[in-house]
């Protein structure tokens, strides 16, 4: 007898207003099996899980669950279907313990406590049994994002969940904490669990799924089992063209020192020493690239390197000291010394979400000659600026009065990068250049950082995609616990090395 599939969707439609979202989808997920959903941002891929997990309703189309028709109009209709789905941005309440945010919305009666109780066993057996040991009384504020995903998934299990949607699951996550999401989800299947992955990196579907699924622009392009194809060809798929997956780039012509740390110290608000007598050089013509698990000193020293943040030692640019104290340093003072910044966070600290384009583009050079009439702004300049960054960057869509919250990432992140790389810097700081970033995007933002470099410009790359850093630069700098652990060339190291030195060992120490 034939296994009816766990998931069936057929001819699955939806629009909001006239942005088609989903066009007439159909797919057929096998049970006990891990298949992925990829397609760049905007491709559908969120909206269609949505759907299932009763978030948006279709305009048309049918849901099949282990082979019946089934209804779902909400989340708690998905989650009586025996589905649970952990969004890209955990649903979490943060100043609630582990075991609090387990049984919210699922306690037994109006009596918390009998509901705590048995949660606590219920926690404990599903953690023994996947693997996905937490502290039940720890306060989610408390514990990092590696943790707070394995609650999302114990909260799933804990409502009986046989289907697991997870979306963007890496998207926050080290590579170390990655590969232990990915060991739990093996394990998960090996239970007969379920499992939809919903992402955009080609090396996570081919590790991990067993039938991937591809959407362009709203649509199924094709479903393949993860064995018979390649990452060029999914590319392909995806974007509608081929790709290139790996930076091309000619040998680095190296010239004059432009940035030189010395002794630097950085210690924060509560007493913390994040950095602990950094030093290191980076050299017009050159890629200097900073590995390391997030948290290891690499936020602070693109913070006290771009003026965010106070420090002691010496910093110099072009020979000039910078000051530390933040007296005379600023954001501003900065860029008057030809040092640009595209940031970690672009919604955080690169844009303001509800302006516009235009105005994203002006943020911290609108005192510029060029934006000036006289004592007021010249918005039309600004304007007519904005349509020309856009338009060589590839921003779509290319409308400089949509408010930078409805760009996808890949596209708000081009508008930041088109603000600091078009000002001709000197030295670039750039902090994880394409998280949350689609694959057509990853090629051309790489291509405009290469660009850069081979103009002459210091470039000084912050990112934890090992990857990336192992493409791009030109020699790398690896990071643990606020300290330089040394300097590798890129074709004399490996990802194990590496990997090794985030985590402060050497290959000797190792063994």
């Amino acid at each position: 007898m034939t296994q009816a599939p766990a998931i069936e969707l057929k001819g699955i439609s939806k629009a909001f207003g006239p942005v088609q979202a989903n066009k007439d989808i159909s797919i057929r997920v096998m049970p006990g099996t891990i298949h992925g959903i990829i397609g760049e941002n905007g491709a559908g891929k969120s909206t269609l899980m949505s759907i299932l997990y009763g978030f948006y309703k279709a305009d048309k189309g049918e849901i099949f669950i282990a082979g019946k028709k089934v209804q779902i109009p909400d989340s708690q209709a998905a989650i009586a279907a025996g589905i649970g789905m952990v969004f890209q941005h955990f649903k979490l309440v943060e100043n609630f313990t582990v075991l609090e945010n387990v049984v919210l919305g699922a306690e037994d009666s109006g009596l918390l406590r009998p509901s705590l109780a048995r949660a606590r066993r219920e926690l404990k057996a599903l953690a023994d049994e996947y693997g996905l040991n937490v502290e039940p009384d720890a306060l989610i504020e408390d514990i990092g994002v590696g943790m707070q995903q394995r609650v999302e998934i114990l909260k799933a299990l804990y409502r009986k969940a046989d289907i697991l949607i997870l979306d963007e699951p890496t998207g926050v996550l080290t590579p170390a904490e990655a590969d232990q999401l990915f060991r739990i989800l093996e394990r998960l299947k090996a239970e007969g669990k379920t499992i939809v992955l919903i992402t955009h990196k080609l090396r996570e579907i081919m590790d991990t799924t067993d039938t991937v699924s591809v959407m362009r622009r709203g649509e199924m392009t094709a479903t393949v089992k993860t064995s018979e194809t390649d990452p060029a060809h999914l590319a392909e798929l995806m974007v509608g063209r081929k790709v290139l997956l790996r930076v091309e780039k000619a040998p680095a012509k190296v010239g004059a020192t432009i940035l030189e740390v010395k002794d630097l110290n950085v210690t924060d608000n509560k007493g913390v020493h994040r950095l602990k007598g950094i030093n290191f050089h980076v050299k017009a013509g050159e890629i200097l690239g900073i590995a390391g698990v997030a948290g290891n000193g690499q936020s602070e020293l693109l913070e006290v390197l771009g003026g965010y943040e106070k420090g002691t030692g010496s910093i110099t640019v072009n020979g000039q000291a910078i000051d530390l104290t933040g007296a005379h340093s600023d954001g501003q003072s900065r860029r008057a010394r030809g040092i640009a910044h595209v940031p970690e966070d672009r919604q955080r600290e690169g844009l303001i979400m509800d302006y516009t384009a235009w105005e994203n583009t002006a943020f911290g050079y609108h005192h510029d000659a060029k934006y000036q009439r006289g004592i007021f702004m010249d918005n039309a300049a600004i304007k007519a600026d904005t349509v020309e960054k856009m338009e060589r960057f590839d921003v779509r869509p290319p409308d400089p009065k949509l408010a930078a919250k409805n760009f996808s990432g890949g596209n708000q992140q081009k508008i930041v990068l088109a603000r600091e790389i078009e000002r001709n810097p000197d030295l670039l700081l750039i902090g994880q250049p394409t998280r949350g970033v689609d694959i057509g995007a990853i090629e051309f933002i790489h291509q405009q950082i290469v660009a850069l470099r081979d103009q002459g410009k210091a470039i000084l790359l912050v990112s934890v995609e090992l990857e990336e850093i192992l493409s791009l630069s030109d020699r790398i700098a690896v990071m643990f616990d606020g300290k330089m652990m040394g300097e590798r060339l890129p074709s004399e190291t490996d990802e194990k090395e590496l990997g090794l030195m985030m985590a402060g060992m050497t290959k000797g120490e190792a063994a």
